[in-house]
């Protein structure tokens, strides 16, 4: 599974890795994780097919498990390759494992979630996983203020 949606998208949605749903189906984010994804994107205007969806690893990890950082940097040339074709005007990373892989920063989400970075000369916004906001609703809040800076910043570009 590789990704899902316009090559030409402005922006680009990475997440973790495929779930059971996912693998089964060969798209990203089909699953709860992903109905929650495409609610987000209609709250601002968009539909799946506006965007691009990516993970950082490729493949379903054993038992369901996060991605080992030896599985994230073996897919890591195919997710360069996807943000190079795409050349999206802005990227959000959703979660943890796709903050370690666009930004390599170790920190808790909070700690860089909020403001833009940068992955191959492309803006990233982090925000929280999906599957992490249907665990911990609280925190869909701070996910929707994401999601706007998100817009404003591919509304600049």
């Amino acid at each position: 599974m590789v990704g899902d949606g316009a090559l030409d998208a402005e922006l680009m949605f990475v997440g973790e890795a495929p779930g059971y749903h996912e693998d089964r189906q060969g798209i990203p984010f089909v699953g709860q994780s992903g109905k929650l994804l495409t609610t987000l994107l209609a709250g601002i205007g968009l539909r799946r097919e506006d965007v691009f969806i990516a993970n950082v690893v490729k493949c379903r990890p054993p038992g369901n498990r996060v991605p080992e950082p030896a599985e994230a940097e073996a897919c890591a040339g195919f997710l360069d390759r996807q943000v190079d074709a795409i050349r999206p005007a802005v990227i959000c990373a959703l979660g943890a494992t796709a903050v370690r892989r666009l930004l390599g920063d170790e920190r808790p989400l909070s700690a860089v979630r909020g403001r833009a970075h940068q992955f191959r000369g492309v803006p990233v916004i982090a925000t929280y996983h999906p599957a992490y906001l249907l665990r911990n609703p609280s925190a869909k809040a701070l996910t929707w203020q994401d999601i706007r800076k998100v817009m404003e910043l591919a509304r600049a570009t």
